[in-house]
């Protein structure tokens, strides 16, 4: 990595305090930041949800939701101070000299123009070039971005790419003026590990070609680990620790920071409890396939399409199964034909001997009695006018399990089981914050006593630290309640703290298969390897540190 710049700061921030306006009165998000970014490097600034690190974001180019005010400090770019600047300044500045790359490329891309135009209005709104290089230039950024038939993917609409591609042409826009500083706002915390580090490597690439300098915000120390030269850790508005990322990662100074390291599963030694021995099978998967339709039009057939072909593999009780691989690897269709929610095309699901492939109606409901699902989004799958205790207790309703006085003891002691008081029972899921919605909705599919669990990336969309509590909360479980998990996932490091056993798929195959540590230490397929080297941190277990 490049070795730390001796060059003045190209963005200097010092005691930055922001607020937002509030039916309560002002709430503060930053306290007195001080930031310093030179050229040429990444600084990494990291925290949880509601530490300041998107407020911060959104004051350093001017684009504060309504009701946001900085109240005081300074913000020096290139020797221009910022905090007073008209809206004709930001315009001028915004996208040529300082770049925003957001979050979510679905909500950032205009839907109702292709790619390439909005790429090309970058340089068309600054002036830079004329309309017919604009549109030339925009394909060349396309590439650059690394999107293959660039001219191809111009002309196409954001629906039409897949997540990674929308976050290249992200990149590609706010390159497209050559700022001096680019600041990335969890540029990649939607995307699979592999596409992740695609997109890292290329942001990498840039600011080591070009000179420019990044202002890196994410969630995750782990890919902090593998990028960054300078790194400010942010907490309640506030800069606990700043420093080189070499010394922040060896010498933690601060609490915060040190639970953060703790909290990243590429860094952390936590491993599952061993498994039970000689442990009956209670999930039994054969030969499982399924395959859809593939048509051009509404009544035109052209084929099939395998989404799932030949998978075998088997749950003893007690025990965790991690089912690793990327998007559109068959993960999940795997575990709709699991739970019954699919039909397969080939192949057999045995639940405690039983072959449950082709079982309706009542056979069904006494399946998925046994065998509950938890879902990645806890707050699209809990109803949102339901309280807590309704949620609680709609299943065990709908099973006609117990008396109202008996439900509700059972809510009470599945709210004790995933560590949540009692007094949320009659909030709702909005009034809860992430971690606290999964805590329901695993205290949901408990409520019918299960003997599986089939969680489908359960912690993908939480901050590392609430992702180490769900994933000790499950860890927990399955020690006292004898618990089963099918524990679905893009992320290897994750699976690797919960599961016995991993099977990696990949186009709707499994490609390796075996014990957890075995697969870590020794993988045998290509892509199993590929997506070892992909995980943010986990090369600093094996080889020194490249940090700054």
């Amino acid at each position: 990595m490049t070795e730390p710049s001796q060059q003045d700061p190209l963005l200097v921030v010092r005691g930055l305090r922001v607020s937002y306006r509030t039916p309560a009165g002002r709430a503060t998000a930053l306290d007195g930041l001080d930031l310093d970014v030179h050229p040429g490097q990444i600084t990494a600034v990291v925290g949880e949800s509601g530490s300041g690190k998107t407020t911060a974001a959104h004051a350093l180019v001017g684009l504060l939701p309504e009701g946001g005010v900085i109240e005081s400090g300074s913000v020096r770019f290139q020797g221009e101070e910022l905090t007073g600047l008209s809206e004709k300044g930001w315009r001028g500045l915004r996208g040529r000299r300082i770049a925003l790359i957001p979050q979510d490329p679905a909500t950032a891309l205009d839907p109702v123009q292709p790619v390439g135009r909005q790429v090309a209005a970058v340089l068309r709104v600054h002036r830079l070039a004329t309309p017919a290089r604009a549109r030339a230039r925009a394909v060349e950024l396309l590439a650059e971005a690394g999107l293959r038939d660039a001219a191809t993917t111009a002309r196409q609409y954001p629906h039409e790419l897949s997540g990674g591609m929308r976050q290249r042409v992200l990149i590609a826009v706010a390159m497209a003026a050559r700022p001096h500083l680019l600041i990335a706002d969890e540029p990649t915390s939607a995307l699979d590990v592999t596409v992740q580090r695609r997109i890292l490597d290329h942001l990498d690439h840039v600011v080591a070609t070009t000179g420019a300098a990044m202002l890196l915000i994410t969630h995750d120390l782990g890919v902090v680990a593998d990028r960054a030269q300078h790194v400010v850790v942010m907490s309640g508005g506030r800069a606990v620790e700043a420093g080189p990322a070499r010394r922040i990662r060896t010498d933690p100074r601060d609490p915060y920071t040190r639970r953060l390291l703790a909290d990243v599963p590429a860094l952390t030694g936590r491993r599952p409890a061993p498994a039970p021995t000689e442990a009956a099978v209670l999930l039994s998967v054969r030969g499982l396939g399924k395959s859809f339709p593939v048509r051009s039009g509404p009544l035109r057939r052209r084929g099939t399409r395998n989404a799932v072909e030949g998978v075998d593999f088997d749950i003893p009780k007690g025990t965790t199964l991690g089912l690793v691989g990327e998007s559109g690897s068959g993960k999940t269709t795997t575990a709709r034909m699991i739970l019954g929610l699919e039909r397969p095309t080939a192949g057999s699901v045995r639940f405690a001997g039983e072959d449950v492939t082709a079982v309706r109606g009542e056979a069904l409901r006494r399946l998925r009695r046994r065998v509950q699902l938890v879902y990645q989004n806890p707050y699209a799958s809990l109803h949102p006018r339901f309280t807590v205790e309704d949620l609680l207790t709609e299943p065990m309703r709908n099973y006609g399990v117990g008396d109202p006085a008996g439900r509700a003891a059972t809510v009470r002691a599945l709210l004790d089981d995933v560590a949540l008081p009692t007094s949320l029972a009659r909030r709702r899921a909005g009034e809860l914050s992430g971690g606290q919605r999964q805590r329901v909705a695993i205290a949901r599919a408990l409520s019918l006593n299960p003997d599986l669990l089939v969680c489908d990336e359960p912690v993908s969309a939480l901050d590392v630290t609430v992702q180490a509590q769900i994933l000790e909360l499950l860890a927990r479980l399955q020690r006292e309640r004898g618990l089963s998990y099918l524990f679905i996932s893009h992320d290897l490091a994750v699976v690797r703290q919960v599961s016995h056993s991993i099977a990696v798929m990949r186009g709707g195959r499994i490609v390796e298969q075996g014990d957890t540590e075995q697969v870590f230490t020794s993988p045998r397929h290509p892509y199993t390897r590929e997506l070892l080297a992909a995980i943010p941190g986990f090369r600093t277990q094996t080889e020194e540190p490249q940090w700054s």
